[in-house]
């Protein structure tokens, strides 16, 4: 049974007979690819290697994610492993500089006598930037994978998107580990001593792959799932002193650590550090080697987590208290205020998102004056039609994104028009939500066992392109139900199915927010994950939904 319920799955995610071996056990070397088949990589690397004989002072410019922050590790780690030290890190303020490579950052890094700037994550469109830096005698080499213009800025540009890589969907910091891995591969070739001293070590620098592609959200398919799985294998015996650090902060079982711990635990307090104007802190914890500055970053970034969320808190129910008297029945809904943070509007329009539907669209005011949004989408319409509609060059000075997430910059005289721009551009745009199956497969109720849990883990990592199955479970009794948590915003219910009593839960969702609402003794369908609780030992139910029960 369990092995064509796992058929099933591979079948529904379009995974053919022949390629189940590799993604059921990817292999490393049979996996991967050649780091110098990216375009430009040879370049880059003989400019590195010449940097590093003349000495000359390198810059690593990162983005302040937690994609840009792991691969500014990767290449700090890689510089110090080789015993290079002439060189530095810098990721930009979210706050008061913003996503970019950024002239006024150029010049600061020129006056500390940098040569050679090495961009992650960032720079694939950053033309101005590449071009000031060059006007000053800089050199620079883009390490991205973001979309490409029509050209490229004139400098080596390493982009998994640019004609002869095999897989374009890798994340910033997989494009900075193919760098790090192309530079040890050269130097060995090239007998320089300090390379020759560590064969195979960058493979510990996939702890730091593993969490952006998880934080990043890049899909989970082919060469990502290869890094991930083997991502995860160093992540969880990884030495890392800010890794372990945070670890004992959030009580989580490193050994076991999965994509949940990442996506729920790890990388929100990675990307607080920024969102809380301390990018710094998050790049310190990752890549110190001092377990006594770890313990410390890691309770600080804690502290900011913990003051993000009640800002945003604050920042969501005075949205919903807007929203309520100005967009009673709108799809879309479009608020702002000065003095709203942009860097935490993301997270508060999601938020707003899943209690209104439709299009939510927030902007504030940045550290410079300039007024930056962040819009979320349901699905119902696809934000970057919903730009493009807008007349982007009338009405926005910037925007981008995705189907259903994106952000822009609007001016001062356009900003007020936006409701209105934005809500025609919607009428032409509007369609059916595309309704995905609400599971994966019915199972009976008693076949939930230690052994199904474990044919589940092989198709681990789950994430974009690979999602976690979700099961329909039918005609379970409900034994108890219980809020739980400091604000009572979990539930948990106990289901009994013959002689079998099976847990399940849900966070920040209480008894009233699924379709049928659970009572003590009813009848119900249960739509949910399966998966071991950690905590407990035990199998549980994460549940996604619970319906009338079609018995």
């Amino acid at each position: 049974m369990i092995a064509k319920l796992i058929d099933t799955l591979l079948t529904a995610r379009g995974i053919g007979k022949d390629e189940r071996g590799h993604f059921l056990e990817p292999d490393y070397g049979r996996d991967t690819h050649d780091p110098f088949l990216l375009a430009d990589m040879g370049h880059a690397v003989d400019r590195i290697l010449a940097a590093l004989e003349k000495g000359e002072r390198i810059a690593i410019y990162a983005d302040f994610d937690c994609d840009g922050i792991p691969a500014a590790v990767v290449l700090h780690d890689t510089f110090q492993k080789i015993g290079y030290s002439n060189f530095e890190v810098y990721i930009p303020h979210r706050h008061n500089e913003g996503y970019g490579f950024h002239t006024q950052a150029i010049d600061t890094l020129a006056s500390r006598g940098v040569s050679l700037i090495i961009t992650v994550d960032v720079g694939t469109v950053a033309f101005d930037g590449v071009a000031h830096a060059r006007s000053l005698g800089l050199d620079v080499i883009v390490t991205d994978h973001h979309e490409l213009a029509e050209t490229l800025p004139d400098s080596i540009v390493i982009n998994p998107k640019r004609a002869g890589y095999p897989f374009p969907h890798l994340c910033g910091a997989a494009v900075a580990f193919k760098l790090a891995q192309a530079l040890l591969i050269r130097g060995r070739e090239r007998d320089i001593a300090t390379f020759t001293n560590v064969p195979g070590w960058e493979k510990w620098l996939l702890d730091m792959v593993v969490i952006a592609t998880v934080a990043d959200m890049v899909p989970l398919v082919g060469e990502n799932r290869a890094l991930a799985r083997f991502g995860f294998t160093v992540l969880r015996k990884s030495p890392r002193p800010g890794l372990l650090a945070l670890c004992r902060k959030l009580r989580l079982n490193q050994s076991a650590i999965t994509e949940d711990d990442i996506g729920f635990s790890i990388a929100p307090r990675i990307n607080a550090a920024s969102r809380m104007d301390k990018p710094e802190l998050a790049f310190r914890l990752l890549s110190t080697r001092d377990s006594g500055e770890a313990e410390a970053l890691a309770g600080e970034l804690e502290r900011l987590n913990s003051q993000r969320k009640g800002t945003v808190a604050s920042l969501v129910k005075e949205a919903k208290h807007l929203a309520a008297e100005r967009f009673p029945s709108s799809s879309v809904t479009v608020l702002g205020n000065p003095e709203w943070k942009p860097a935490l509007l993301g997270l508060a329009a999601n938020s707003l998102m899943e209690d209104r539907g439709g299009v939510v669209c927030l902007w504030g005011r940045d550290g410079n004056g300039v007024l930056k949004g962040s819009c979320r989408s349901d699905g119902s319409i696809n934000l970057v039609e919903l730009f493009r509609a807008a007349q982007v060059d009338a009405t926005l000075e910037e925007a981008g994104g995705h189907a259903m997430a994106g952000g822009f910059s609007v001016s001062f005289e356009q900003v007020h028009h936006l409701p209105e721009i934005f809500e025609k551009a919607a009428e032409d745009l509007r369609k059916e939500i595309v309704q995905t199956p609400p599971h994966d497969a019915e199972i009976d109720p008693t076949h939930v066992s230690d052994r199904l849990v474990e044919a589940l883990a092989t198709m681990r990592p789950f994430g974009v392109g690979n999602p976690k199955p979700v099961f329909r479970l039918s005609s379970l009794t409900i034994e108890s139900v219980r809020i739980f948590g400091k604000e009572q915003t979990h539930t948990e219910l106990f289901f009994r199915t013959g002689s079998k009593t099976l847990r399940g839960f849900d966070f920040f969702r209480t008894p009233d927010g699924f379709s049928e609402v659970p009572r003590v003794g009813n009848r119900i369908d249960a739509l949910a994950t399966i998966e071991r609780d950690m905590f407990r030992n035990s199998i549980a139910l994460r549940l996604v939904d619970i319906v009338r029960s079609a018995v």
